[in-house]
């Protein structure tokens, strides 16, 4: 499988503050990267230089085959860019947003309908291609945004943060498109602080600190790095703490706030009987037991030293 993006050293730097120091990037074609780091980190410099919007101070950058600073008209032509602003016109239709967007790309205007129709049917909007856009849910503004991305079918697609701001269900919509484009052949570069979103749709993750990168891999393999599946108890009192402490080993961790005492484990199953036979035997009747794998919050707090965006704020 060969690569859709290519970064070598990239160096971008505004007002003598580097955004970019040394970024590398290799991205497989037809597959997911999550591009993840706190605000500041460069994401969105990162996609601008290799969509062709900003240029670099240094490195050497390839998408879709061409070099993003000496062919930037061939890299335009094989990409597209959907961004955290959406490029909706509320006052035109579905259908009038696509054909227009599709006449800025120089299609005739039977082109242009037929291909706003396909995009339309594509997206799950056609019942909705006649409403005009302010009458549209975020949901459906945001996969109309989407649709209008693929206008011109391109190789490789540049999503900066494309579900901020909108609510579960809405999100669903949009990783639902994005995994179907993903099926049909199209590269994926993804910015989110979202890390659900991360491990929903991402084939690799590489986090992004201080414009260089800290971590990359596969959300497991990520994961991984914090040490593997864990087994909690927790308990109804602070008094049996000490009890499920001595079960679970002397490198359990305990959290007297929340009755919650967990330990590293390596065989599931195995650890599970154990410890419920275990703390039966010795009077312990737990409020839960649980089996659970760090999360990618844990993993980029570890990494990052910051917490993850929180997702409260939505918009439907």
């Amino acid at each position: 499988m060969g690569h859709a993006v290519l970064a070598e050293g990239l160096r971008k730097s505004f007002d003598k503050k580097a955004a970019l120091d040394g970024f590398d990037l290799a991205v497989p074609a037809g597959t997911v990267c999550g591009l993840l780091g706190p605000n500041g980190a460069g994401k969105t410099t990162a996609v601008r230089i290799l969509a062709t919007l900003l240029r670099l101070d240094g490195g050497r950058a390839e998408v879709a085959g061409f070099d993003v600073a000496r062919e930037a008209p061939q890299v335009r032509r094989q990409v597209a860019l959907n961004g955290q602003q959406s490029t909706v016109d509320d006052v035109l239709t579905g259908k009038e947003n696509l054909v227009m967007w599709g006449r800025l790309y120089h299609l005739s205007k039977r082109q242009a309908s037929a291909r706003a129709d396909e995009l339309l049917e594509q997206f799950g909007l056609t019942d909705a291609a006649d409403k005009r856009a302010k009458q549209y849910s975020g949901g459906m503004r945001r996969r109309l945004d989407l649709a209008s991305s693929f206008i011109q079918r391109p190789s490789v697609l540049f999503l900066d943060e494309p579900t901020t701001g909108l609510d579960p269900r809405n999100r669903g919509e949009v990783w639902r498109e994005v995994k179907r484009v993903v099926a049909e052949g199209t590269t994926v570069l993804l910015t989110t602080q979202y890390l659900d979103e991360a491990d929903q749709l991402a084939d690799q993750i590489v986090v992004l600190d201080t414009g260089r990168v800290a971590a990359q891999g596969t959300p497991d393999q990520l994961k991984s790095k914090l040490g593997g599946d864990r087994i909690e108890v927790v308990v109804r009192t602070a008094e049996e703490l000490p009890v499920v402490r001595d079960v679970l080993g002397p490198d359990a961790e305990v959290d007297a706030d929340g009755f919650r005492v967990s330990a590293a484990v390596i065989d599931r199953v195995a650890a599970l009987t154990r410890v419920t036979s275990a703390l039966a035997a010795k009077g312990v009747e737990a409020e839960d037991i649980a089996l659970r794998r760090p999360t990618l919050d844990e993993v980029f707090l570890a990494i990052t030293g910051h917490k993850a965006v929180d997702t409260s704020g939505v918009r439907a």
